[in-house]
């Protein structure tokens, strides 16, 4: 089991996942393996965005800025290598399984759960119905559209000052 983990381009998702003392840990699925890392999905997410000297709070902050105040908003973890995470539940939520939609092949359905198959080949059951998974992936998608868009070709916006009205009359001789 590590005891720190940055997430890198090859991530696919991480779930939460309690070992024999109780302690919650993340299980990381990669292109090229799984990894059980001493930290929960959450930490994880905080330690590889310090590494790029920011935080999680002010990631999730941002997040909520652009798409709106959501309670399940795509996190930014690494803007330069563009990689973007979205839950599939609460952030609070234990059971909650992070994805990087970049890595996403297709979705379908199954049994009233959403069946991913990864560009790897890889497949994953999540909990939820395919149409609030599909939104949830488009979400994110339009999330990291919109943030490497302002990073590449910035907005500025001109704010003028009110104008006072004139007032229309004759003047008082």
């Amino acid at each position: 089991m590590e005891k720190f983990h940055i997430i890198k381009p090859s991530f696919m998702y991480m779930e939460g996942h309690v070992d024999r003392f109780a302690k919650l840990c993340s299980k990381v699925t990669q292109t090229d393996g799984i990894i059980l890392v001493d930290k929960s999905p959450v930490q994880i997410l905080n330690d590889s965005i310090r590494c790029i000297g920011f935080n999680f709070k002010g990631a999730l902050e941002t997040s909520k800025w652009i798409m709106g105040d959501s309670y399940m908003c795509p996190i930014m973890v690494n803007p330069i290598q563009r990689i973007v995470v979205f839950p599939t539940k609460s952030i609070k939520n234990e059971d909650s399984i992070w994805l990087n939609p970049d890595q996403i092949l297709r979705t379908s359905s199954y049994y009233n759960k959403t069946k991913v198959e990864f560009k790897n080949g890889h497949m994953l059951i999540v909990p939820c119905r395919l149409s609030a998974f599909n939104t949830k992936l488009q979400t994110a998608e339009q999330f990291r559209r919109i943030t490497c868009g302002i990073a590449r070709d910035p907005l500025c916006f001109v704010l003028e000052p009110k104008r006072k009205r004139m007032k229309l009359g004759r003047k008082k001789q």
